[in-house]
């Protein structure tokens, strides 16, 4: 079905919108690395615990992933400026309360309105470029500066997270989206023009709350093991709870007549490959950054200023290798063969962090670890987001682009409760047996070091099994092995072309399952 279209916007009107569309994508992008480097801040200001600090991070990405679905169906059908506009104003609402919290549940409750925000600012934002901008070598051009933002909103919100912490407050990382939202809702209502999916929506309700219901399960339940232990009748139920309402959730979507996810847009190998392939290095990235701030600040003593420099190189080789390597190869290899070695030298990278003691200078320790993460995800990111929304209906792009940043959020959300609850117990365990006689100062950080090593071992063996999985589910030959229909336009399962830039998906492809 396709989208409700105004009359085409002018080239200046185009690049005007593609600002204010940025600085909100800016916004959410700063929101996932600002508050990791103000953490060990936080928590000892509001006295949080080890095991319930991840929950600062989670609340926001399990809020954020769980309701982006809806978020993409809503903007599609609501109107995509719109949504945009209130989301923008929600999310700094949310953040002016997170940043005036007095205790750690009003701040849990702020970063979960602002991750339920987020969840409509995501794909109401990207819906937008993408009806936005339809002629190739324009959309190729403002895919990579949208691509340019979200790789250096990463290291600004590393820089801005320590400068504010150190030089005011870390409440100021969560009002710095206050002046961030206002520019761009006020650009975007006088710039941005309105589309949105024609027809009356229907919303999936039982969608909605089944897959909501599941992932809080299984979240909840992986953080609450470091307390009660895996084999905990508590923690068992809610993992298999959670099972279940998400295959009851598959099966609401496979029969309701408008679904919230349409399984054809997931079935599809290489669009289920690429989500997959996010998924699974996103749980690498977020726990290398909650693991190597707090090695940095509270093992070895970097000030909150110091720790965002020291992250630097990790985002350097991010753009290096998104923008030398991937991008020169993308269009003539297949998309797993970038993919899987980047996720292979993603999981050495954690595997590194075995290597780590309190004595390890950042040079021989920390900085090899961020370099291989990095280089690993510039050759994962881009291709599987190049391919995550790949020959989808106008109409669903806006449920398509969701999708993408529902397996990000989420893998982020399991990967965080996973890993803290496995470093949290390493650490207990290292205390148990090396601290009969009273915890040294030493023996505190060798204990830390410890639970960081554990939890990098199992990150890595979650990042190969990924690599394998990609290996043999995404299928996708190369470019020049394409498939062209009479009409011109490439197969549904295959690449985009060269020139696109980024999927086009105002062609209208009609999308199929594999």
């Amino acid at each position: 079905m396709a989208t409700t279209k105004a009359p085409p916007p002018t080239a200046s009107r185009r690049w005007a919108a593609l600002l204010f569309i940025g600085l909100a994508q800016l916004m959410i992008i700063l929101d996932g690395t600002v508050v990791n480097i103000a953490l060990p801040s936080i928590q000892r200001d509001l006295q949080i615990s080890d095991g319930d600090r991840q929950w600062i991070i989670t609340a926001y990405t399990l809020a954020f992933g769980s309701l982006l679905l809806l978020g993409g169906r809503i903007a599609d059908y609501t109107g995509r400026k719109r949504v945009f506009l209130i989301a923008l104003l929600g999310f700094a609402g949310a953040s002016a309360l997170g940043g005036a919290a007095s205790d750690f549940e009003l701040l849990l409750a702020a970063r979960a309105l602002q991750g339920g925000f987020g969840a409509l600012l995501g794909p109401s934002a990207l819906s937008l470029l993408t009806v936005t901008f339809s002629e190739p070598k324009e959309r190729a051009k403002a895919f990579g500066i949208w691509g340019a933002i979200a790789a250096a909103g990463g290291a600004i919100g590393l820089l801005a997270g320590g400068a504010l912490t150190d030089y005011l407050d870390w409440r100021w990382c969560l009002y710095i989206n206050i002046p961030i939202a206002a520019v761009a809702a006020v650009g975007g209502f006088a710039i941005l023009t309105e589309s949105r999916r024609p027809g009356r929506a229907r919303f999936d309700v039982p969608g909605v709350l089944a897959v909501t219901g599941g992932l809080v399960a299984i979240v909840y339940g992986t953080s609450r093991a470091e307390s009660d232990g895996w084999d905990s009748a508590k923690v068992i139920g809610l993992l298999a709870a959670g099972a279940a309402l998400l295959a009851v959730f598959a099966l609401i979507e496979s029969r309701v007549a408008q679904p919230l996810l349409p399984l054809r847009v997931v079935a599809h190998r290489t669009r289920g490959g690429a989500y997959l392939a996010v998924g699974m290095a996103v749980i690498g990235m977020f726990g290398a950054f909650l693991f190597l701030t707090y090695f940095m600040q509270v093992v070895k003593g970097y000030s909150p200023i110091r720790t965002g420099v020291g992250f630097l190189p990790m985002t350097t080789a991010v753009l290096v290798s998104a923008g030398g390597l991937t991008t020169r190869m993308l269009p003539r290899v297949p998309p797993r063969a970038l993919i899987v070695p980047g996720m292979l030298i993603s999981a050495c990278g954690m595997l590194w962090t075995l290597t780590l003691d309190p004595g390890t200078s950042y040079a021989s320790g920390v900085l090899v670890a961020q370099l291989l993460l990095g280089f690993g995800a510039g050759m994962i990111m881009p291709v599987a987001l190049n391919y995550a929304t790949h020959g989808v209906e106008q109409g669903d792009s806006g449920i398509a682009s969701a999708s993408v940043n529902t397996a990000q959020q989420i893998g982020g959300s399991i990967g965080i409760a996973l890993l803290n609850t496995i470093a949290t117990s390493a650490t207990a365990d290292y205390l148990a047996t090396h601290a009969r006689h009273g915890i040294s100062p030493d023996v505190a950080k060798r204990a830390l070091v410890e639970g960081f090593g554990a939890a990098g071992a199992w990150s890595a063996g979650i990042m190969i099994v990924g690599a394998l999985i990609v290996g043999i589910l995404m299928n996708t030959p190369r470019p020049e092995h394409q498939p062209v229909a009479e009409d011109g336009t490439v197969a549904d399962d295959q690449p985009v072309p060269e020139d696109a830039g980024a999927p086009d998906l105002s062609a209208g492809t009609p999308a199929h399952s594999v």
